[in-house]
């Protein structure tokens, strides 16, 4: 009896090592039929919810989001409290545009884990967009206590803070960011929206083509840009950004709807 769970204990674990290589070289039917034969030679291992999670990365990867949800759940029945696969299908959720689900999952995450940095970022990115500004504050806040260079909470602080009435706090803590990191490309894009939402159009203007000069490759500073144009009534330079965007691969009915309304 003790042979028998030994022999079929190692075959587990050699489906899982040739699954695990399998997907590292990115022969992803491959690693899927691995892990489902490590599921069969053993269905009882709890740590067959990672497999699940593995599982659900590859149909992700295949597009398959409705099988990759059931997979994450299967999973989940496993070990609910297995951060992986809560990570997995919370970010699942946001590819999906149910941030409210994805918002769930973040939750449990941080009452497990209160300083995991990701689930708070998301969080407060998630209740940034629901207008609860205090509390996607107070998350920010908390991650940049455990990470203070963490420049994506920064600038989502500072977003916050120019949202919920405290502009000069906000255009001061963007400021300070920019002396710190001169070179940081999205950081003078960021200023240059603020300044653009303040009407200051020279200084949002001169934001912009820094950020440009410093990334010229980002879709995203050209489409901003011609937004700014178009509201100072500046066709032809809006024009030409969103050509240039669209040359970058920025989304083709985003900026054929700009066109559009420069008619």
């Amino acid at each position: 009896m003790s042979f028998t769970l030994l022999s079929s204990a190692q075959t587990y674990q050699d489906y899982v090592r040739k699954g695990l290589e399998a997907a590292a070289e990115d022969s992803i039917d491959l690693a899927e039929k691995y892990f489902r034969e490590a599921m069969r030679a053993e269905p009882a291992q709890r740590s067959n919810a990672m497999l699940y999670y593995y599982i659900g990365q590859i149909q992700e990867r295949r597009g398959q989001t409705d099988l990759a949800m059931e997979s994450y759940a299967m999973g989940l029945n496993i070990a609910p409290h297995l951060i992986p696969l809560r990570m997995g299908r919370a970010a699942l959720y946001m590819h999906l545009g149910r941030p409210e689900k994805a918002l769930v999952d973040y939750s449990d995450i941080l009452d497990w884990k209160p300083d995991y940095v990701e689930a708070l970022f998301m969080r407060a990115y998630i209740y940034a967009g629901q207008k609860l500004y205090k509390k996607a504050r107070e998350d920010y806040e908390a991650l940049l206590k455990i990470d203070p260079q963490h420049e994506e909470a920064q600038i989502g602080l500072i977003l916050v803070n120019d949202k919920d009435n405290r502009p000069r706090e906000a255009m001061e803590q963007v400021n300070a960011l920019i002396t710190a990191s001169p070179d940081h490309a999205i950081l003078y894009a960021v200023r240059a929206g603020m300044e653009h939402g303040r009407k200051l159009y020279e200084l949002a203007e001169m934001d912009f083509a820094k950020a440009i000069a410093l990334e010229p490759g980002n879709a995203d500073y050209y489409i901003s840009r011609a937004m700014l144009y178009t509201d100072t009534g500046d066709k032809k330079k809006a024009r030409a950004d969103l050509e240039q965007a669209l040359k970058l691969g920025a989304d083709e009915q985003t900026v054929a709807s700009m066109l559009h309304n420069l008619r």
